[in-house]
């Protein structure tokens, strides 16, 4: 069905790089999603009145509550969509985490007033009507739901969306929503006690963290998230696969949304090597880096010796010894300056996010007294930097 619907209703599906296709796909998600929950909601609220159960049409509004996201996240699709201007010359890709984050407090608010009904029916319990109908109908909306979570997640998978895999989520605590609905229904006509209220508690803790989690995934990207791992092996397998480059760090990726990235990085290059020859290559790899990975890529050359045997042998030995101490540090833009009785080495020093400061200064110490076991005369001169991978 998924496959069926993607053909139909999404042009050129299998360019998933383009914008607009991405749009296209978006926008199937959306309207799938609106037109299901729709009739999810009208069934629901139907069997809740009819029933007299809270749970029912707690989770009844939790799916009027879905399809006004999906909404919502069609507007933001469409507003996404819009190309750069003077005022937005990186885009408008964030009005997908900005549509997605506005969802999440409909999700909160639907969840707070489930809550409050829940509590009012569990200090004044109701009997709940039962019918196996009624059960079956539930039942169905449980496999719905079900397939727009697998909709949602394939889709997300396609197309790298974070905003669909938290739907496909959140569809997926619907079901288990709903058949908590079912059990309370289930164990009140089996044994008569009235857990109604009870259960819809449960639905609206569950319709609560729903949203919490959905607010939480969809700030992050607004905040500014470190470059995932993924991303930087591709970036930097790339970048030093061109002949000239012999290294690069401090790469830097800015998220203007999911089909709009920008990023910065230092490319490595022998410090005798030609100016214009390296200025060239380096053009030719920002082109490269925005046709097949679509990420506009700005890179700052970094010359490094490589003809001086003594600063070879020297950046060897201290590279050595960070690794010793810590396997995850690194070292860049490594240099040396002589002076009467003392020999500066002068680097920058790439720690794990987790060092406390105590830390770091402890490194530093532990980096100076091994290297001045090589030779009295060293002298440490480091900067301290934070990695922008995650960790």
């Amino acid at each position: 069905m998924t496959q069926i619907l993607v053909k139909l209703f999404v042009k050129d599906y299998n360019d998933t790089e383009k914008s607009k296709v991405r749009t296209a796909y978006g926008v199937l998600a959306s309207v799938v999603g609106i037109i299901c929950n729709l009739i999810l909601f009208g069934t629901k609220i139907t069997v809740g009145l009819i029933i007299n159960s809270i749970s029912v049409m707690a989770d009844a509004f939790n799916n009027l509550s879905d399809a006004a996201s999906s909404i919502i996240g069609l507007v933001g699709i469409k507003l996404a969509e819009r190309p750069a201007d003077k005022e937005h010359p990186f885009g408008h890709g964030r009005f997908e985490y900005i549509a997605a984050f506005a969802v999440s407090f409909l999700i909160l608010q639907v969840g707070f007033s489930c809550f409050k009904s829940a509590f009012t029916k569990i200090l004044h319990p109701e009997e709940v009507g039962f019918s196996w109908i009624l059960i079956g109908i539930l039942g169905i909306s449980v496999l719905i739901k079900l397939w727009l979570s697998l909709f949602n997640r394939t889709l997300g998978r396609r197309i790298h969306s974070n905003v669909m895999k938290a739907t496909a989520t959140d569809a997926l605590g619907d079901v288990l929503i709903t058949t908590t609905t079912i059990a309370s229904v289930i164990i009140g006509k089996l044994t008569g006690y009235r857990v109604d209220g009870w259960m819809g508690a449960v639905v609206s803790v569950f319709v609560l963290l729903a949203g919490f989690n959905i607010a939480r995934e969809t700030l992050e990207p607004l905040l500014g998230e470190a470059v995932d791992r993924k991303v930087y092996e591709a970036i930097t397998e790339m970048v030093e696969g061109y002949d000239g480059i012999i290294g690069s760090h401090d790469l830097i990726v800015h998220n203007y949304g999911p089909s709009h990235t920008m990023a910065t990085i230092h490319a490595e290059i022998p410090n005798d090597a030609n100016l214009e020859e390296a200025h060239e290559t380096i053009d030719k790899i920002e082109r490269d880096v925005l046709r097949e990975l679509g990420i506009f890529l700005v890179i700052h050359m970094d010359p490094v010796e490589i003809n001086d045997q003594e600063v070879v042998d020297k950046k060897k030995a201290v590279v050595q010894v960070v690794k010793e101490l810590e396997p995850e540090a690194a070292i860049h833009d490594f240099r040396i300056v002589n002076g009467e009785n003392s020999i500066n080495l002068i680097f920058d020093l790439v720690v794990p996010f987790s060092y406390s400061e105590r830390q770091e200064q402890e490194l530093l110490f532990q980096i100076e007294e091994a290297l001045k076991k090589i030779d009295e005369r060293y002298r440490i001169v480091i900067t301290i930097e934070n990695s922008y991978i995650a960790e």
